[in-house]
C-alpha cells in the first residue's frame, strides 16, 4: 500500500512554534464589552484575529465586583500590556454595552501610550424590533 501524502502545514511534518511574540502588529482594534456583570477587553488586528483578551473575571474579581470600574481598568491594562510588548502603536476602540466599566476601560487604554485613531460606540440599538426585557429594579 502506498504511503499517504502529508498535508502541507500539518502537525506531523513540522514542529509547532508558539506564536505569542512572533508577529509584529503596528495597528489594531480594541473591543470593550461592558455589561452590568463583567467587562471583557479584546485586542484584535485589523482583520479581526484575536491577539489578546482579558476580562474582569480572569483578573481575579468575583461576583458583583466584576462589574466595577476598577475591575474594568485592571482588565484593560492586562489586555493591552501584552500587545504593547508586541509593538502596537495605533489602535481603534469599539465600546459596546451599558456597564460601569466603559469609561474606566477607556481611561486605562488612554494611559497605556497607544495612539487612538477613533473611539466608536457600537452598542446595539433596536430600531423598534423585539420587545426589550423588563427594566432592572435595584
Amino acid at each position: 500500500m502506498a504511503k499517504p501524502i502529508p498535508k502541507i502545514g500539518s502537525r506531523k511534518n513540522g514542529r509547532i512554534v508558539s506564536r505569542k511574540h512572533a508577529r509584529k502588529i503596528p495597528k489594531g482594534v480594541i473591543h470593550v464589552q461592558a455589561s452590568f456583570n463583567n467587562t471583557i477587553v479584546t485586542v484584535t488586528d485589523v482583520r479581526g484575529r484575536v491577539i489578546s483578551w482579558s476580562s474582569a473575571g480572569t483578573c481575579g474579581f468575583k461576583g458583583t465586583r466584576r462589574g466595577t470600574p476598577f475591575a474594568a481598568q485592571t482588565a484593560a491594562g492586562n489586555a493591552i500590556r501584552t500587545v504593547a510588548d508586541q509593538g502596537m502603536q495605533r489602535a481603534e476602540v469599539m465600546i459596546k454595552g451599558p456597564g460601569l466599566g466603559r469609561d474606566a476601560a477607556l481611561r486605562a487604554i488612554r494611559r497605556s501610550g497607544i495612539l487612538l485613531k477613533f473611539i466608536r460606540d457600537v452598542t446595539p440599538m433596536p430600531h423598534n424590533g423585539c420587545r426589550s426585557p423588563k427594566k432592572r429594579r435595584v
